[in-house]
């Protein structure tokens, strides 16, 4: 999170400040519409006493402005209730803050980091605000001297293209740029949270853990039409308007020693409405009579305060049933030090790119489009664990809109995982077993957590429709390293020594599905079985099977073979503490001509000779081709 910061259009703040340049134009406002009479004015030229923060910073200090940016708003107030975050977008604040002791020292100008695309981006702005009757028209504080706000979102705006860029947006994308962290957005009704209560209590444990690790949250209520679009709902919510999370706590009913000893706790969650005003009304709203539940001591701790600021508190059951969507932005901590669960993470950059040649092309469209799919980037990474929470986000390079080009939309772009063989070096050419799947959305970021048992699995990130170009940042997160990296090669490289040693004629994709019927092992009945399978000096193992005489493997090696008449071995063993155990093995011949894929075979001894010693059968399925790009 706080690596080294790239500087936007080379602008480098402390250079700038002997020589502030910054257009105050319509260009800086607008890519399409017009608003009349507005001045760019200082802030010393609003008030007379100009801060960047009054009383510090805080959730309640901001309000939206003429721009339809309440995601950006809601992000900000999530914002100010980090200090570690914050002062990280508004780095050097107290150098930057004014000082009426030393008026020399100010330069009109500001700078702010946003994390972008992989990196955290400088970008220096001049202090000049877009103002209409001496009142600023966009985000402003509750403090009319208090101009931190304002200036944060002047530079998210140079870095979108105009303030106009900004209305419309998306909540996950700014939180996402205020931290580096990844956006998990949560669909409310799809989950049907309201009603499953398992269901909920977990989501709730889930966001309760996201918060209390310095994560930050947001939610709304979707509108379905335009007419729908920031309209009230009987309850006080606002429809198609994006809230700040800025609590979640379990709170503890009753009084005195009777609520220490009490175990009922309430599950709760306290919003902020970028208006201001406007709260929710339902049970647990600031005037509500079920705060006489709560006592004096434990409704300070929640710093409960009965004012139309905007803020305001709900059961997480009642959130279920009026909210629609949640965005969860999780810190991903990568820290050995940390006491909390850290990660490894991989970060990787591709590309979508058009070819006429099928085996270069890299825009091949979504799984729909089963002819050019596999022509997509491929990303290979490990599971090593019996079985591991896995995190993945996709995010396209954010488009700078502009009045030349109109806004930048972002293609609709998701990414599917499959299962592929434990040795696989080369790129995928024919579909294997998909395991998981994004959504697809024109967004900026996809994000997908998941469950995978160990193994070997391709990411493939796609545009929706084929043929589309765009850069794309591929972030995965495991508890154990995943040595996740790109597929580049379609088939072994040709060197200087393949005509002296040979090149592969043939590839083998051996597939064991299961074996059957094998050799009890242990005083319980039983068995470990594993599988190794071998073929010209490479082998696999797979992961072990617990406690079973009739183990479901599901494995798959790859194997380019030079010597095509030498057989594939495929040897099952008993897995011991002191010495592992032979129960039998199979040879297989992998002929290109033999049609019949899917083989029972009989287990026999090494050599393959058929031997009373050994009981079981094994299936597998043998996928044999001269064409070294068909598998």
């Amino acid at each position: 999170m706080f690596s080294s910061v790239k500087l936007y259009e080379n602008q480098h703040f402390s250079a700038l400040k002997k020589d502030p340049v910054s257009p105050a134009t319509d260009d800086s406002l607008f890519y399409k519409s017009r608003i009349q009479g507005i001045q760019w004015k200082r802030p010393n030229e609003i008030c007379d006493d100009p801060y960047l923060f009054v009383d510090g910073i805080s959730s309640h200090d901001l309000h939206q402005g003429q721009v339809g940016n309440c995601w950006f708003v809601a992000a900000c107030s999530s914002l100010a209730s980090r200090e570690s975050l914050w002062q990280k977008v508004i780095p050097d604040w107290k150098e930057q803050e004014w000082n009426a002791e030393k008026p020399e020292n100010y330069a009109g100008i500001f700078h702010f980091q946003f994390w972008r695309f992989g990196d955290w981006v400088d970008v220096v702005i001049d202090d000049r605000l877009p103002t209409l009757h001496n009142q600023l028209i966009y985000c402003h504080s509750n403090s009319k001297n208090e101009f931190w706000c304002a200036l944060v979102e002047k530079a998210y705006a140079k870095l979108s293209g105009c303030y106009e860029a900004l209305d419309g947006g998306n909540t996950a994308d700014a939180l996402v740029d205020f931290t580096g962290g990844v956006s998990e957005p949560i669909d409310l009704i799809e989950g049907n949270y309201v009603n499953d209560e398992a269901k909920r209590n977990l989501l709730f444990e889930r966001v309760l853990k996201v918060y209390n690790r310095g994560g930050l949250i947001s939610c709304s209520i979707k509108a379905t039409t335009a007419a729908d679009m920031e309209a009230r709902l009987d309850c006080g919510l606002v429809k198609g308007h994006a809230y700040a999370v800025t609590d979640v706590r379990k709170v503890r009913l009753g009084h005195g020693l009777l609520a220490f000893f009490k175990s009922e706790k309430l599950d709760m969650i306290r919003m902020r409405n970028p208006w201001g005003e406007r709260e929710w009304n339902g049970p647990w709203s600031d005037t509500s009579e079920e705060w006489q539940k709560v006592s004096k001591s434990e409704r300070e701790k929640l710093g409960m305060t009965v004012e139309d600021d905007g803020e305001f508190w709900m059961t997480f059951e009642d959130f279920c049933k009026y909210f629609t969507d949640i965005i969860k932005c999780r810190l991903i901590n990568t820290s050995y030090l940390s006491i909390h669960k850290t990660w490894e993470e991989a970060v990787l950059r591709g590309e979508w790119t058009r070819h006429d040649d099928p085996l270069k092309n890299r825009s091949g469209g979504c799984i729909n489009h089963k002819a050019t799919f596999l022509q997509n980037p491929q990303y290979v990474f490990d599971v090593k664990k019996a079985e591991d929470e896995v995190l993945i986000s996709i995010q396209q390079r954010p488009k700078r809109t502009s009045r030349k080009e109109g806004k930048g939309e972002n293609l609709a772009i998701g990414f599917d995982i499959h299962k592929v063989e434990l040795n696989r070096r080369y790129r995928m050419h024919t579909l294997q077993q998909k395991v998981a799947s994004s959504i697809y959305i024109n967004s900026r970021s996809i994000f997908l957590r998941t469950d995978l048992k160990e193994g070997r699995y391709v990411i493939i990130p796609t545009t929706f429709d084929p043929g589309h170009v765009g850069e794309f940042l591929l972030r995965v997160f495991t508890d154990v390293p995943a040595d996740c990296r790109e597929l580049t090669l379609d088939e072994p490289p040709r060197t200087c020594w393949s005509g002296m040693c040979g090149y592969p004629q043939v590839v083998s994709q051996v597939h064991v599905l299961a074996a059957a019927g094998l050799k009890n092992q242990d005083s319980q009945g039983g068995a470990d079985p594993y599988v190794i399978i071998k073929c010209e000096g490479d082998k696999i193992r797979s992961p072990v099977q617990k406690n079973t005489l009739a183990p479901e493997f599901d494995v798959k090696g790859l194997f380019y073979r030079k010597k095509s008449g030498q057989p594939i071995i495929v040897q099952v063993w008993n897995h011991n503490i002191i010495s592992d155990e032979f129960l039998g093995q199979v040879a297989l011949t992998g002929d290109p001509d033999d049609r019949l894929s899917q083989h029972t075979l009989q287990l026999q001894d090494k050599g393959n000779k058929k031997s009373s010693g050994f009981s079981g059968t094994i299936a597998v399925r043998l996928l044999t081709s001269s064409t070294l790009t068909n598998v």
